[in-house]
């Protein structure tokens, strides 16, 4: 798919969001080594705190980043407003640390750092919607835009309610609201995201052409039903929703998963790059987060539960990301800083651009802490779980050194 021009935001504007998220990530990964799983609960502060460093220091930021180079993209308008997104990344930082501190060590901090992290994601929403308003007619990609930005603003409003009630300005039941608030922003938001995004990003980048979207389409449907069961689920305290809601999504995801299936069998390009290796890895994540899945319904364990949320988190949403990253930031760099000289000077070609080596041992590594990550948790084992760590810490820091590399590439 072709970027125009005038569309097309400065890579100035994009970057910050790409180096803070990854900072992000690697802020997440330290903060592993002082977590011990073996008592590990979904309600203990620490781990609360840490999701919202990863969620909205890594996930959220650089998929704002890449939205802001996306959205102009897929809608063919330009943006309502570039320039807030120069307000949105300093806020989301700011809130995100204020929401981390309060959970962990001062619990009034957390109004203020979800009133700020609210602002930030009520901009970015407030951004999406008035560009989307330009457009004319609506397609499956843009549709999904505003399922999930629909999903994140409501779970925005929960997150809210949840934060006066931690620290205890309103009394609310913070266990059942915790559920609506995990789903949507989570499910909602990032798993929508990502489903719609990847009908633009995979077929582009594997030159896919003449393949059925039924399958993303009936998964879209499925997700929404899912997420809405789930949250309708904690509000009126309907265990037979919450399942009904479960078995959903996990039909939602197959769906999908086979939809990655088909845009992979018709690609053209058969490179077997990061980015290939990494959206696969990832793909094989999901089906074993799927199987696993299925398996917790009938066997209920809170191990079992916590190694699905492993290999969900790792397996799949930080791959895709950073196997879209290798693609994305190399050609964004090139087309802003090269592409004028084309015919004038030699200039580098993207492969150029990309430290193979690097990539492939960063991969590497991080696929061997996260499938020992994994199993730690099934065996309820601290001491493979930090095994798994190491291999995850130094992952990243290859990461953010090839980012870094890519963002400063001067040819």
């Amino acid at each position: 798919m072709a970027i125009s021009q005038d569309f097309a935001p400065p890579f100035k504007l994009i970057a910050p969001y790409f180096i803070i998220g990854i900072s992000f990530f690697v802020l997440s990964v330290a903060l592993l080594f002082g977590i011990e799983i073996e008592n590990l609960t979904n309600l203990d502060t620490t781990v609360i705190a840490w999701v919202h460093i990863f969620l909205l220091g890594f996930v959220m930021m650089v998929i704002f980043g890449a939205m802001a180079q996306l959205v102009p993209v897929v809608l063919e308008v330009g943006h309502f407003g570039i320039d807030l997104y120069y307000i949105i990344y300093p806020l989301l930082f700011v809130g995100t640390i204020l929401m981390a501190c309060g959970f962990q060590f001062v619990p009034a901090l957390l109004p203020y750092g979800g009133v700020v992290v609210l602002i930030s994601l009520l901009i970015f929403v407030f951004e999406t919607f008035m560009s989307i308003k330009k457009v004319k007619k609506l397609n499956l990609v843009i549709t999904s835009i505003i399922l999930a930005n629909s999903f994140l603003f409501i779970g925005l409003v929960f997150g809210l309610v949840m934060a006066l009630g931690y620290a205890g300005i309103i009394n609310v039941d913070i266990h059942m609201l915790l559920r609506a608030h995990v789903y949507l922003v989570f499910i909602g938001y990032v798993g929508v995201t990502i489903m719609g995004m990847s009908m633009i990003l995979l077929p582009m980048f594997w030159l896919s052409h003449n393949f059925s979207t039924k399958s993303v389409k009936y998964a879209l449907y499925f997700l929404a039903f899912g997420v809405t069961a789930v949250v309708l689920s904690s509000v009126l305290k309907s265990q037979k929703l919450e399942y009904l809601g479960y078995f959903l999504t996990i039909l939602a995801l197959f769906f999908y998963f086979y939809q990655i299936y088909i845009i992979y069998k018709k690609r053209v390009r058969i490179e077997k790059d990061i980015y290939l290796k990494s959206v696969v890895a990832a793909s094989v994540s999901l089906l074993v987060s799927l199987i696993t899945g299925v398996v917790y319904i009938f066997f209920p364990s809170p191990n079992l539960l916590l190694a699905i949320g492993w290999i969900l988190i790792f397996g799949y949403v930080a791959l895709m990301i950073i196997g879209h990253l290798y693609k994305i930031v190399p050609f964004l760099v090139w087309y802003e800083r090269f592409s004028p000289l084309v015919g004038k000077q030699k200039v580098p070609m993207l492969a150029d651009m990309l430290p193979k080596k690097s990539a492939n041992f960063q991969f590497l590594l991080s696929g061997i802490g996260i499938v020992t990550g994994f199993v730690s948790f099934i065996l309820n084992s601290n001491e493979i779980f930090i095994i798994g760590v190491n291999f995850l810490f130094i992952g990243c820091l290859f990461v953010l050194k090839d980012l870094l590399y890519m963002i400063n590439f001067k040819g």
